[in-house]
């Protein structure tokens, strides 16, 4: 791992692969780390002839947190947004998309590939359409457009993602039991949910840092990002948009809506696949990212 000042933060990140070949950033979702992109996966692109960047967002991981920042008052949030005010917050998807291309600068990278799953894929998006001479394709992964008019998670999975979980240094067992029943709740119905693997991913990353507050900042800055359908359009890199049939927290309307919104972009719905990518799935995911790479 290694750390670059960007945008006067630090951001954690590493890389696979030839340095000399065309790079993919791989952008994480709402409070994960880049270990959600696991080696495997990292090494089965970088095999493909591609410089594979992962990092850690502002926020989560060993990049710079936001910790100083006031706990957030999300019935003020949606007050705010509600009467066309600009809430307080430390910051948005906006400045998310500002690092991932001070990344490109610090490691002297003219144009990459860009990859986001979830919060990623918005952040993936804003990319594309803010800074096309930086972007060869796009590849937007279980992720939806800020479009008001989608259907929305179910106010009990909401429930599961935003309940404050107990301290893993207090208690590691309830926090474990947490976040491995939000995980399966939303993991599809087509793959086996390999608890133990989940379990480890979890520790590893209570191991590199802990924060959280970082999730209630983090869907904050998506709160404010609007709707991007006017932005998208413009996009004309390569684009691809893979969506999970069983996804139960970004429904398939809204890959569907992201598809529809960028000219030219090839829709991939899996089926069986929720709001993750299981490991038997590397492969037609990778093959989809090449595929959509080499059309540029």
């Amino acid at each position: 791992m290694n750390i670059l000042k960007v945008n006067n933060i630090d951001l954690a990140y590493d890389s696979f692969g030839n340095e000399n070949d065309e790079a993919i950033i791989l952008i994480a979702g709402l409070g994960t780390q880049m270990i959600r992109w696991s080696d495997s996966f990292c090494r089965i692109l970088a095999a493909k002839s591609f410089r594979v960047i992962r990092f850690d967002n502002r926020d989560v991981g060993c990049s710079t947190h936001f910790s100083h920042y006031p706990t957030l008052d999300f019935n003020a949030l949606a007050t705010a947004l509600m009467s066309g005010q600009r809430p307080d917050i430390p910051y948005t998807l906006y400045d998310m998309s500002k690092d991932a291309i001070g990344l490109l600068d610090a490691l002297s990278i003219d144009r990459a590939h860009f990859v986001g799953r979830s919060m990623g894929g918005m952040i993936a998006q804003i990319i594309a359409s803010e800074y096309p001479e930086r972007v060869l394709s796009l590849t937007s992964i279980m992720s939806s457009t800020g479009n008001p008019a989608l259907p929305q998670t179910s106010p009990e999975i909401m429930a599961m993602m935003t309940k404050p979980a107990p301290n893993p240094f207090e208690d590691e067992a309830g926090f474990l039991a947490q976040k491995l029943s939000f995980a399966k709740r939303i993991a599809g119905t087509g793959y086996p949910f390999e608890e133990d693997s989940y379990r480890a991913l979890i520790l590893e990353e209570i191991q590199r840092d802990y924060d959280p507050g970082s999730v209630g900042r983090q869907i904050a800055a998506m709160a404010v990002a609007g709707d991007r359908r006017p932005r998208l359009a413009t996009i004309k890199v390569p684009v691809l948009v893979i969506h999970g049939v069983d996804d139960p927290l970004i429904l398939p309307a809204c890959g569907e809506d992201t598809a529809t919104a960028i000219p030219g972009a090839e829709l991939m719905l899996v089926d069986g696949m929720g709001h993750e990518i299981p490991h038997q799935l590397y492969r037609v995911i990778a093959d989809g990212i090449e595929r959509t790479a080499r059309r540029n």
